[in-house]
């Protein structure tokens, strides 16, 4: 009784609350969830300072480490995770579903949950080909596909979810065209926290229709929508492709925000699609996920540093060619802008060029407009900002009292006029949070 107290924490409690209760009489003590074959082995331990163990067996490793730790045997933990650490990593890797349930449930595995999380951040797709994938906790599996730097298609990440989920509903039968209206329902709510994490807008148009057309009944409809739009109109784009990451190595992530671009408003993801307009590359099935940065944007004017007034404007941008502007509206999730190929100027005549266009992002989609009328693409008056014809209209109708200037920009709107598509729904005036003005150089 001594030996067992000094070894084990967790039978020293309760051995010590029997001597109170019941004076020193016969202890019975059951252990549930430990085979006695395991426990013969830890018996061994406890007594003996010596483990009978097949280390090359790693059910048995899996279930003496699990045992020990519900007995607070912490050296015999710290030995089991160190071998499975140093000796045997490709099996973290196979049963990194079964390995995570038990670290989970414990505080005394801290070598074991560092080595799994620093195996998701380094290789996260090595989780997705485990043996037990299937096993993964829905938490595990959520800060999986929200990873920027996955080295894995789309369409495979779409697969190991479909499998997580039909492992979830094992009464479901595989094939989706079997399903009945309430079987996708089971599925969706299943699924409902990965859905929105799917990049679908990364798919090509042949493993949309092949892998995600069946499984229609599991989006959400208007995603469905402008997915389908996204395909059949070559020049939509979704802001599924701007706003999820693509897979690209993390520190190239921090490169290219450092070199490219320093923003409030927009990320580099942005940057490469304005990039690949300014440069009329279309997109396609082979280009549509690799990054597009040949510029560096140089900033020129933040609205919240320098200021909301054509003044401004004019005094920080004129002469300068080549921009692209950015606008944050205000209380909602968009942003405005068009790009300039000429030089801003102030005056009372129109800029003239084939080559300037507008934007919108919002929600799930982005709309890039072509000019129409490319004898009004662009508005010079001293009154305006960076107004694109009267298309995205940046003006300011008062006259500041004190200064005899032109105050903040107060009147802003979109129509559909000198280009060829509408980037807003309304023609209603919206506010200004915030706006940048970038001039793009050849890197």
């Amino acid at each position: 009784m001594n030996i067992l107290c000094y070894r084990s924490p967790y039978l020293r409690r309760i051995l010590a609350s029997n001597k109170k209760n019941n004076d020193n009489g016969p202890v019975h003590i059951k252990l549930l969830n430990i085979s006695s074959e395991i426990f013969q082995i830890i018996l061994e331990y406890i007594y003996g300072g010596t483990l009978s163990l097949n280390m090359n067996n790693i059910s048995d490793i899996i279930k003496v480490l699990v045992a020990a730790d519900k007995l607070h045997l912490q050296e015999l933990v710290d030995c089991l995770q160190k071998h499975l650490i140093e000796n045997k990593p490709e099996w973290i890797e196979q049963y990194f579903g079964l390995i995570q349930q038990i670290i989970s449930k414990s505080n005394n595995m801290l070598e074991l949950q560092e080595f799994c999380t620093k195996l998701m951040a380094k290789s996260p797709e090595k989780i997705f080909k485990s043996l037990d994938f299937a096993s993964l906790s829905e938490k595990i599996l959520i800060s999986l596909i929200k990873r920027d730097d996955l080295q894995m298609k789309e369409i495979e990440v779409w697969d190991y979810v479909l499998k997580w989920g039909l492992t979830q509903n094992s009464t479901l039968i595989p094939d989706p065209n079997t399903w009945s209206d309430d079987d996708f329902k089971t599925m969706k709510n299943t699924l409902s926290r990965c859905l929105p994490l799917i990049r679908f807008f990364s798919m090509s148009s042949v493993e949309f229709s092949q892998k995600v057309q069946p499984y229609q009944k599991l989006l959400d409809q208007q995603l469905y929508e402008d997915l389908l739009k996204s395909y059949l109109d070559p020049d939509s784009v979704s802001n599924a492709n701007i706003i999820s990451p693509s897979k690209t190595n993390i520190n190239e992530i921090k490169f290219v925000d450092s070199q490219i671009i320093h923003s409030k408003i927009i990320n580099f993801k942005v940057v490469s699609i304005i990039s690949k307009w300014v440069d009329k590359i279309i997109t396609n099935d082979d280009n549509h996920r690799k990054l597009h940065l040949p510029y560096k944007f140089e900033l020129l004017l933040r609205g919240s540093r320098d200021g909301f007034t054509p003044k401004k404007f004019h005094e920080l941008c004129d002469g300068k060619s080549k921009t692209v502007t950015f606008i944050k509206v205000k209380g909602k999730e968009e942003i405005l802008g068009g790009y300039n190929p000429l030089t801003w100027e102030t005056s009372n005549i129109w800029g003239v060029t084939k080559d300037s266009f507008i934007f919108s992002f919002k929600n799930k989609s982005v709309v890039i407009s072509k000019v129409k009328n490319s004898n009004y693409a662009l508005d010079y008056s001293n009154k305006c900002g960076p107004q694109f014809g009267s298309d995205l209209m940046i003006n300011s109708y008062g006259i500041n009292s004190n200064s005899d200037e032109f105050t903040d920009f107060n009147v802003t709107y979109c129509k559909k006029r000198h280009y060829e598509k509408r980037i807003r729904n309304t023609n209603d005036n919206f506010s200004i949070e915030d706006y940048e003005v970038f001039q793009l150089l050849t890197r």
